[in-house]
């Protein structure tokens, strides 16, 4: 699950991994990331660590959203599907698909 403890957890690993680095991450405004518990640990990476959050509801900026946007144009949208399963099922060719071309995912998405 998410919350601040496990995302506490992660920002520990990333900063281990790139020990010798400064890390600047763009994250959302999710309470998890301005969780009381995480300044102390932002006070004291402050000079390796900056989070850059996006503006409160900015989907054109979250190239995630266009993936979304992407595969319901593809598989929901004018598609009739009998039921669940159906979906699922087309659901799973999209990923599929976009798994085999990965350099089309990334311009489609803005990347």
């Amino acid at each position: 699950s998410c919350n601040a403890a496990s995302f506490l957890e992660f920002l520990k690993k990333v900063m281990k991994r790139h020990a010798n680095k400064k890390v600047i991450m763009i994250i959302d405004n999710a309470r998890i990331h301005h969780a009381k518990l995480l300044r102390p640990f932002l006070k004291e990476h402050h000079q390796r660590l900056y989070l850059l959050f996006l503006p409160p509801y900015s989907p054109n900026l979250n190239p995630i959203e266009k993936l979304w946007r992407w595969l319901k144009d593809s598989v929901i949208s004018n598609m009739f599907h009998k039921n669940q399963s159906e979906i699922e099922q087309a659901v799973q060719r999209f990923l599929d698909f976009t798994q085999s071309c990965p350099e089309q995912v990334l311009r489609r998405i803005g990347c």
